[in-house]
């Protein structure tokens, strides 16, 4: 009884002596605090700051200060699944240079703003599954180009842009799975790239739309480019003061033929642009010549038909002078008869 005492004494001290909170344990030999089901509303202080794996999951953190990991600068494996977290400030991670893993799965994140993970150059492993994500940045940040497994599945994504994938040239893994994808327009870009991404080796669960009706439940892959329209540009959709929105039509009036208003531009988001006039005008210029070297030839036909015809005529009038006209002579017997009786 007295060894197990001295064991437990010199435990409390080692964990005293490290910083360890109270409600986590830390272990020395793995370098990990272990603090997860703990009821934590925030990141616990006094973190050991050699600890290279920290387990935050199952508790009820709802935010993350700037400063909640300055004290823990070796972390490679951050586990925050399971908590309320609603939204993640742009820089909260900015001190885990050698991060490897971010686990945010199963909180309660809406967005992920621009530049969120700036400053992790070691990350390979982000993982925002299972939140209610519907926006996502063009970029999540500086130094992030090394990320090789990405997943945005069980979120409320429609669209994703095409550069924030561009920015993460090192990717190997993206899973997509069970978000409502609009397999409009503003999704083509995505297409293109899933299919380099797919060409090049990666791995993907695929894209599985949700609209509009004609393409729900079918794979975006192979769904045919035709039926993608033109998205109409940018300009149309700002949100600007009235005094700007006069000055806007007149310039992209002039830029691209338009008399209308804005809303003319945008009034059918995925509808194919007209083929150009002189492509038209080429095709009826083509069916002019054709149609009157037909006819000429045709002329040229009949005139050789007649000319023929006529030939034919003589040549057969001349026979029958040559040659039936003495066998008449001298079958008739009154040889001169029949002629003198015409010309009389």
């Amino acid at each position: 009884t007295g060894n197990w005492l001295l064991v437990c004494s010199v435990t409390l001290l080692a964990r005293t002596a490290h910083g360890c909170p109270d409600k986590c344990l830390c272990y020395t030999a793995s370098k990990t605090a272990d603090c997860k089901n703990r009821g934590f509303t925030e990141i616990p202080a006094r973190l050991p700051p050699e600890i290279q794996i920290l387990q935050l999951q199952n508790n009820r953190i709802w935010r993350i200060n700037q400063n909640a990991f300055t004290a823990t600068p070796l972390l490679k494996i951050l586990d925050l699944s399971n908590n309320s977290l609603s939204s993640v400030a742009p820089g909260a991670f900015q001190k885990l240079r050698y991060l490897q893993v971010l686990n945010l799965t199963r909180n309660l994140i809406h967005y992920i703003e621009n530049k969120t993970f700036s400053f992790l150059p070691h990350l390979k492993e982000l993982d925002l599954s299972s939140n209610s994500i519907i926006r996502l940045p063009e970029t999540f940040g500086n130094s992030t180009g090394n990320i090789t497994l990405l997943s945005v599945k069980h979120n409320k994504l429609q669209k994703m842009e095409r550069i924030l994938l561009e920015s993460l040239p090192n990717l190997k893994v993206v899973l997509f799975k069970d978000n409502p994808w609009q397999c409009n327009c503003n999704i083509f870009g995505l297409k293109l790239w899933l299919e380099s991404f797919l060409y090049r080796g990666g791995i993907s669960d695929g894209i599985i739309c949700s609209a509009p009706g004609i393409r729900k439940g079918k794979d975006l892959l192979k769904v045919p480019y035709e039926l993608f329209g033109a998205c109409p540009l940018r300009t149309a959709h700002v949100h600007l003061a009235s005094s700007h929105h006069h000055g806007l039509e007149q310039r992209s009036s002039l830029k691209h033929g338009h008399h209308g208003e804005l809303g003319d531009s945008g009034r059918a988001s995925c509808e194919p642009k007209p083929k150009p006039r002189p492509a038209s005008l080429r095709h009826a210029i083509a069916t002019v010549v054709i149609t009157g070297v037909v006819c000429g030839i045709v002329c040229l036909m009949m005139l050789a038909a007649a000319v023929y015809g006529c030939a034919y005529a003589a040549i057969t009038a001349k026979y029958h002078k040559e040659h039936l006209a003495p066998v008449r002579q001298h079958g008739t017997p009154k040889g001169k008869e029949p002629f003198e009786s015409s010309s009389a």
